[in-house]
């Protein structure tokens, strides 16, 4: 798999990286054999970013990622997680996405310094790994004074020492990267984009991805799927919605109808579109199985003619 430079940060990623999520229980619980042999086929397949969250599954998913990445060359792979959210005992942010998570904990927002070390170290306890590479701050907007701010002071720090290798937002939201970005002395090195520059919504091309370019922050892509709405509509099973809007429905018949044309399966314009843009290095993906992570990978490897992507930006 072709790896590429990670901005300014010095880090090299695989064009294609595995969100751990899925294997943290999100909507399904899955097994922990499964979640290890998850990230087991992607290694095999080249996959060498890997990405996490405390929130995921409150803990498990870091767990996991340590049992299946602590036995590898460290050196090989990168590893990303966040802080802004604390895991411990009657931590009262539930979110209900997650099945059958750990009994007796939970999250709790805290983006203050202290917050964020404490956050840091038992992300590093949990996986069992010696550093973590790229550190984000997770939802920022949720306290963006104490984020901006403490959050990203303790960063600073982190970074200054050498303990991570670069700062990032991981953000669902445009315009809060591009205020970060614009707001912080030295700002993040990179910035993890969800559902923002997708086939079916390209906002984050308005603002945040040419100020990326200009200052040389490096995005990863991610929510390719939208919120697992391309791929589902795709099998007639929307996935997150109880009733996928009209208007939607219409635009991914009309991106099907294209892809049709040129014999690309949708799925695989939805995973390559992202890197279409200069300032996208890598394509973040969740799976729940080795078969999910290996048809991810054959969709990221297929081969696109030129002349779809423009037909998708004319008609949309």
């Amino acid at each position: 798999m072709r790896t590429v430079e990670l901005g300014r940060t010095g880090l090299q990623v695989s064009e294609l990286g595995l969100g751990l999520a899925s294997i943290g229980g999100m909507f399904a619980a899955v097994p922990q054999q499964q979640a290890v042999a998850t990230i087991d086929r992607a290694w095999e397949l080249g996959v060498r970013l890997f990405d996490t969250a405390p929130v995921y599954g409150y803990g498990r998913s870091e767990q996991r990622a340590g049992i299946a990445l602590r036995g590898r060359p460290r050196d090989e792979f990168v590893l990303c997680t966040k802080v802004g959210r604390l895991i411990e005992p009657g931590g009262r942010d539930l979110q209900p996405i997650w099945a059958d998570p750990p009994r007796g904990v939970g999250p709790r927002l805290d983006y203050s310094y202290a917050a964020t070390i404490r956050s840091f170290e038992a992300s590093l306890e949990r996986m069992g790994i010696d550093r973590i590479d790229v550190l984000h701050i997770h939802d920022p907007e949720l306290d963006f004074p104490n984020a901006s701010t403490e959050t990203f002071r303790a960063l600073a720090e982190l970074r200054g020492r050498g303990t991570i290798r670069a700062i990032s937002l991981g953000v669902n939201h445009a315009d809060v990267a591009a205020r970060f970005l614009r707001e912080t002395d030295g700002g993040p090195d990179v910035v993890l984009l969800a559902g923002r520059y997708t086939l079916l919504d390209r906002s984050g091309a308005d603002d945040l991805l040419p100020l990326c370019e200009k200052l040389g922050v490096a995005v990863i892509a991610a929510g390719v799927f939208q919120g697992g709405v391309l791929a589902d509509t795709a099998d007639g099973a929307p996935h997150g919605y109880e009733r996928v809007p009209q208007q939607v429905l219409e635009r991914i018949d009309v991106l099907r109808r294209l892809c049709r044309a040129y014999d690309v399966p949708l799925l695989a314009a939805a995973v390559q579109l992202p890197l279409t843009h200069p300032a996208v290095r890598a394509v973040l993906v969740g799976a729940r199985s080795p078969r999910e992570i290996s048809q991810v990978a054959a969709w990221h490897d297929y081969e696109v003619p030129a002349a779809l992507w423009a037909e998708l930006r004319s008609a949309l």
